[in-house]
């Protein structure tokens, strides 16, 4: 168990800020990263579909032997998370409730925003997840969709490193248009005065420099990644279930859109070169959730429906 991999997937390439994270964190443990990239984005879509992409792929990660599942998607986490707890044989964490964990800490005047995709805001997941840390914290949460699509045409327009991109002085995502658009989503979380803000996407810390000139010095600005590695290297600690040694591990990456494509955008937000990457079809996929999970799923679906 402690030479196998953590599972990690995200919708496409935004997740890779969560396992480079985890990597820092854990140089010694092998990674297995799946990013749909066929399906991309998730946000938009059903939650009840997104909960089925979460069973499909978890089931490909278990059926790899992997130790530990992340899904280091905020849409799927909203979605999937307890089903996938309760499907599968290894831990399976989220990064919502580490990002809400870290704003709960992180506020002084108890009034936290949340940006993120149309179904993580949707869902109310991090609303949840911050009462259920402190019932006295106020959330106020607005979709900010289009960050993402800046985010992915940023990362096809530049040929830097993720680095570049994130400092203040990339002319891909830094321009008064983007400004225009941050303006838009951004100024009605201002004027509630949170002190605080959830960047509820992992496509979002690339754009963070710009949100936060947006929102001012005074807001803090909360990304789940540095949370979510430490929630599993806590997890692998008392679970006895760490990697011994203290080679650096080689990990592995696939996707179910174009390969070639994945290894260049994705190397530039892992930090590192990703090597070959594996195509998985989504044929495969979907033939793997067994029809009890499909009936667990619907259930759940159809119970929250009636909330």
């Amino acid at each position: 168990m402690e030479s196998a991999a953590i599972g990690i997937f995200d919708s496409g390439l935004g997740g890779l800020t969560v396992a480079r994270e985890i990597a820092r964190v854990l140089p010694s443990e092998p990674l297995l990263y799946l990013g749909d990239t066929a399906r991309c984005p998730y946000g938009p879509r059903d939650l009840a579909e997104v909960r089925r992409f979460v069973l499909e792929i978890g089931s490909w990660l278990e059926n790899r032997h992997v130790k530990l599942i992340v899904i280091a998607c905020n849409t799927g986490t909203a979605a999937g998370l307890s089903l996938a707890q309760r499907t599968f044989s290894v831990p399976v964490l989220g990064v919502v409730e580490p990002g809400a964990r870290a704003a709960v800490q992180a506020t002084t005047n108890r009034r936290v925003g949340v940006i993120g995709t149309e179904g993580t805001v949707r869902s109310g997941a991090y609303s949840h997840a911050v009462r259920a840390l402190d019932a006295g914290v106020t959330v106020f949460s607005v979709a900010t969709p289009r960050f993402v699509d800046i985010v992915e045409e940023g990362l096809r327009r530049d040929s830097g490193r993720v680095e570049d991109l994130l400092a203040h002085t990339s002319e891909v995502f830094i321009r008064p248009s983007f400004y225009e658009i941050a303006r838009d989503y951004l100024d009605p979380l201002k004027r509630t005065g949170v002190d605080t803000l959830v960047l509820g996407c992992t496509h979002f810390p690339l754009l963070s420099t710009a949100i936060s000139q947006v929102m001012g010095p005074s807001v803090k600005i909360i990304s789940s990644a540095e949370e979510t590695a430490r929630e599993v290297a806590e997890t692998l600690r008392r679970r006895d279930a760490l990697a011994t040694g203290q080679r650096a591990a080689s990990h592995s990456f696939a996707t179910t859109g174009d390969p070639a494509e994945f290894e260049l955008l994705g190397s530039r937000v892992f930090g590192a070169p990703l090597g070959p990457v594996e195509k998985v079809e989504l044929d495969e996929l979907t033939s793997l959730p067994s029809p009890e999970m499909l009936r667990e799923a619907a259930a759940m679906t159809e119970e929250r429906s009636c909330v």
